[in-house]
C-alpha cells in the first residue's frame, strides 16, 4: 500500500510540475467520471509537444485558453439544449485557466465541466421519459426549435423543461405520422430514451479526455489531433486499408454487440458459424482464456477486445440471430488474420460514349484515399496495398481493355500519405518536382518523382469536390500545373499542411510510463485490439506548396471546368476554420510542363456549357443545390400534425418525382411508388458528364483512332 502511494506522490509531482492542480469536485446526479494518471501524463506531454514543435509556434496562454474553452463547451452542447446559462457562467472561471491546466496535466476542471453537462443530460432524458404519456394537442399551431446553436443558453430550468416537452411531442409526432398506434409509439420512444440513458452511462473517462483533447488540438490548428489508443488503431487501419481481427462489421443493438456483416474470406466467414444479426455476448483470449461478458458494452470497447494480432486465438460466445435472451449460446473459436478492406481500395469501371458514330471507352478509377500498408511493406510483403501500386495494376488492366481515356475520381478523397501523392503523380509524368514543403525553420524542400517511366500518357482528367483534400490536392495540383490533366468538379478543401504521426509510447519518459502502469494497471488493462498505451499525436510540422509556389492552404485547387457544389462551400472547407493557417506563396520550382491544355480547356468548357444549357440532369442538380440550401437554413419545425404531414408528403412526392425525372434523363425507366430501387444503377450525373468531357477532349485531339499501346509505357 505504501509503495503504491509513493508512486502516486512521485507521479503527481512529475505531472503537476510548477502548477498546483485543482481538486476534483463531485457532481451529484452524474457518473462523476474522473481522469486517471495516464491521461494527466498524456495531456501534459501533448501540450509540451504542440507548444514546442507545431508549425504555427503556438503559445499556451490565456488567449488560446479562451478558444479551447469555447470549443470544449461547443463540443459538449453544440445546440444549447442541455446546459443552463448559469452553468456556463460558472464555467467562465475556467476560461483563462485551461492553458495552465494543460501545462500541468491537470484535468479536474475539464472533467467537472463534463460531469455538470452529464447531470443535465441525464436529468433531461429522465424528465422526457416521465412525460411520454402526456396528452399532446397535435392541432395546436406551435413550433419546435431543434437547432439552437446561434441562440443563447436557456436561463431557467423551467424554460429548459418546456423545450424538452416540445422535443417529446416532436418525437411522438414523427412516430404518429408513420404509425397511428400511439401505444406502440410511446413504447418505441420510451425504449429510445432508455437507450440514450444507457449510452450515456457507458461513457468512460476516455471519451471525456478525447473530447477535451479534440477541443485543444483543433484550437491550435484543424489538423493537429490526439488519438486515444482505440482511435489511434482506427486511424492506422484507415491509412493501411487493413486490420487484424475476425473480419466482421459490428454494431450495437439493444445492449448487444451485433454482427452486421461478414467479410468474405475472413476468419468469421471461414468458420461458417457466424452471420448477420448474431449477437456476441462474451469474448476470451487464447484457447484457455476466461470469457468476459460484453453485454451492455460500448461498441468501441468491444471491438478493441475482439480485434487482435494476426495468428492469435479468440473465442466468442454467440447468441444466434432470432433466438431469445435465454437461447442456447454457441462458442466459436477463430485464429485472427489480416483483413484487407477491399471495398475501400482503388477500383475501376469502364463507360462507353457514342461520339459521331464512334464508340469511345473511358476508364474511371475511383481513388478513395492515399493509403499505404506500411507494416506489410516493411515486412517484405510483395503484395502489400498502396494507392500507387493498386492504381498501377488498374492502369495495366485498362490497357488490355483498350480504353481511350481515363478519369481519376478523387471526390471525397480526404488525402492520406504524402509519399503516395508523389509516387501516384509519377505514374502520369516523366519525372520532376511534385510538391514543395516548408518546415518550421522556413526551410523549403522539393519532393520529386525520380522515376522516368510513365504508366499512362493518354488523355486524362481528375474529378474533385469540396471534400477532396490534402494529398488529393497535391496530386491534382501537380497534374494541373504540369498540363497533364484536365481538372473537373468543384473547388477542393484547401488543406495545405503536413502532419507527422508521433507514437506517444515512444516519447513519454519510460520511468514515468512505468509509474503510471504500476498505479493504474495500464499494461494489464490495454485492450487486445489497441496497439498503444498512450495513443498517438498527429502534429502539424510543415506546409506544402504547389510547384508553382502557390499554397493549397485555404484556396485548394480550382477546377478547369466547374460543377455546382451540393456541399456548401461556406460551411465546409479550410477557409471556414478559424484556426486554419493563411494562404501564402513561395518561389516556384524548376519544372518542365508535360503539355499545354490552355488552348483546349476553353473549347471543352464551351461544349460542356452547351450540353448543360439543355441538360435536364444538370437542371435537377441545380435544384438539389437550391433545396439543400433551403433546408439547411431551417432551424425549427411545426408541431401541428396536419401541417407537418402535408410538408412531409409534399417533400416525399417532390423527391419521388425528381428521382424519376432524373432516371428518365439518364435513360432509365421511372419507378412506381413502392418499387425497390434496382441495385448497381449509376445515377451519378457528374461522373457521367466527366466521361463526356474526356470524350470531347479525345475528339478535339483526334485520339479516337490512335492505338492505345502508345498511351501506356512500362
Amino acid at each position: 500500500m505504501f509503495k503504491k502511494l509513493y508512486f502516486v506522490l512521485v507521479l503527481s509531482a512529475a505531472v503537476a510540475c510548477h502548477a498546483a492542480p485543482s481538486k476534483p469536485i463531485k457532481v451529484d446526479g452524474s457518473n462523476d467520471l474522473q481522469p486517471d494518471a495516464r491521461q494527466n501524463l498524456v495531456c501534459k506531454e501533448v501540450a509540451s509537444l504542440i507548444s514546442k514543435y507545431n508549425y504555427k509556434k503556438v503559445n499556451l496562454n490565456d488567449s488560446l485558453s479562451a478558444v479551447v474553452y469555447t470549443r470544449y463547451i461547443k463540443k459538449l452542447d453544440p445546440d444549447h439544449n442541455y446546459l443552463l446559462a448559469s452553468d456556463v457562467k460558472a464555467f467562465d472561471n475556467f476560461k483563462y485557466q485551461l492553458d495552465d491546466d494543460l501545462k500541468a496535466g491537470n484535468l479536474n476542471d475539464v472533467f467537472y465541466m463534463f460531469n455538470v453537462f452529464q447531470k443535465r443530460y441525464l436529468d433531461l432524458i429522465k424528465y422526457s421519459l416521465a412525460h411520454i404519456n402526456d396528452d399532446f394537442d397535435y392541432n395546436k399551431d406551435e413550433t419546435f426549435t431543434y437547432d439552437r446553436e446561434d441562440l443563447p443558453f436557456i436561463a431557467t430550468q423551467k424554460e429548459l423543461n418546456e423545450l424538452w416537452i416540445k422535443r417529446v411531442k416532436y418525437d411522438l409526432l414523427n412516430l404518429k405520422i408513420a404509425n397511428p398506434d400511439m401505444a406502440k409509439n410511446k413504447e418505441t420512444l420510451k425504449k429510445r430514451y432508455q437507450d440514450l440513458l444507457s449510452q450515456s452511462n457507458k461513457l468512460s473517462n476516455q471519451e471525456v479526455f478525447q473530447t477535451f483533447m479534440d477541443a485543444f488540438t483543433e484550437a491550435v490548428d484543424p489538423h493537429t489531433n490526439y488519438f486515444n489508443p482505440f482511435n489511434a488503431a482506427q486511424f492506422n487501419m484507415e491509412m493501411s486499408r487493413s486490420l487484424e481481427g475476425i473480419g466482421a462489421t459490428l454494431g450495437s443493438e439493444n445492449e448487444y454487440v451485433t454482427i452486421k456483416s461478414v467479410v468474405p474470406g475472413g476468419p468469421a466467414d471461414k468458420s461458417r458459424q457466424l452471420g448477420a444479426d448474431d449477437r456476441i455476448v462474451g469474448v476470451a483470449q487464447g484457447k484457455d482464456g476466461e470469457f468476459q461478458n460484453i453485454v451492455g458494452w460500448r461498441i468501441d470497447n468491444a471491438i478493441a477486445l475482439i480485434r487482435g494480432a494476426k495468428g492469435t486465438v479468440v473465442k466468442l460466445q454467440v447468441l444466434p440471430a432470432g433466438s431469445g435472451a435465454s437461447g442456447k449460446i454457441k462458442i466459436v473459436e477463430m485464429v485472427r488474420e489480416k483483413i484487407v478492406l477491399k471495398d475501400e481500395l482503388a477500383k475501376k469501371e469502364i463507360r462507353t460514349y457514342n461520339s459521331n458514330g464512334k464508340i469511345v471507352k473511358i476508364g474511371i478509377i475511383d481513388i478513395p484515399a492515399f493509403y499505404v500498408d506500411n507494416n506489410a511493406q516493411q515486412a517484405g510483403d510483395a503484395n502489400y496495398h498502396s494507392t500507387t501500386r493498386d492504381v498501377k495494376l488498374i492502369l495495366d488492366s485498362l490497357k488490355n481493355e483498350n480504353v481511350d481515356g481515363i478519369v481519376l475520381d478523387l471526390r471525397e478523397d480526404g488525402g492520406g500519405s504524402l509519399s503516395e501523392a508523389i509516387s501516384l503523380t509519377g505514374l502520369f509524368i516523366k519525372d520532376g518536382p511534385v510538391v514543395q514543403v516548408k518546415d518550421t525553420r522556413d526551410k523549403i524542400e522539393v519532393d520529386s518523382d525520380d522515376d522516368p517511366s510513365i504508366s499512362y500518357a493518354g488523355p486524362l482528367a481528375v474529378l474533385v469536390d469540396r471534400f477532396s483534400a490534402s494529398a488529393s490536392e497535391i496530386f491534382t495540383g501537380a497534374l494541373q500545373d504540369y498540363g497533364r490533366a484536365v481538372v473537373l468538379g468543384t473547388q477542393t478543401y484547401g488543406k495545405g499542411s503536413v502532419q507527422t504521426e508521433i507514437e506517444l509510447d515512444k516519447v513519454i519518459d519510460p520511468s514515468l510510463a512505468d509509474m503510471v502502469s504500476k498505479v493504474v494497471g495500464v499494461a494489464k488493462s490495454r485492450p487486445t485490439g489497441a496497439v498503444s498505451t498512450f495513443g498517438q499525436l498527429n502534429l502539424t510540422i510543415a506546409k506544402f506548396y504547389r510547384i508553382t509556389g502557390n499554397s493549397t492552404q485555404r484556396h485548394g485547387v480550382t477546377p478547369d471546368i466547374t460543377f455546382p457544389s451540393v456541399i456548401p462551400l461556406d460551411k465546409y472547407g479550410e477557409d471556414t476554420e478559424p484556426s486554419a493557417m493563411p494562404f501564402d506563396v513561395i518561389p516556384a520550382s524548376d519544372y518542365v510542363k508535360a503539355g499545354n491544355l490552355s488552348p483546349v480547356i476553353p473549347q471543352l468548357r464551351k461544349l460542356h456549357d452547351a450540353r448543360m444549357s439543355t441538360s435536364d440532369s444538370y437542371k435537377y442538380l441545380l435544384q438539389d443545390v437550391a433545396d439543400f440550401k433551403e433546408h439547411d437554413a431551417e432551424r425549427s419545425i411545426t408541431l401541428n400534425e396536419a401541417q407537418l404531414k402535408k410538408q412531409r408528403d409534399d417533400d416525399e412526392q417532390k423527391s419521388f418525382e425528381r428521382e424519376n425525372l432524373r432516371r428518365v434523363a439518364l435513360g432509365l425507366k421511372p419507378l412506381k411508388k413502392g418499387d425497390p430501387k434496382p441495385k448497381n444503377e449509376d445515377l451519378d450525373f457528374v461522373k457521367i458528364e466527366a466521361g463526356q468531357i474526356m470524350t470531347d477532349y479525345i475528339n478535339i485531339n483526334g485520339k479516337v483512332t490512335q492505338a492505345m499501346p502508345q498511351q501506356f509505357s512500362k
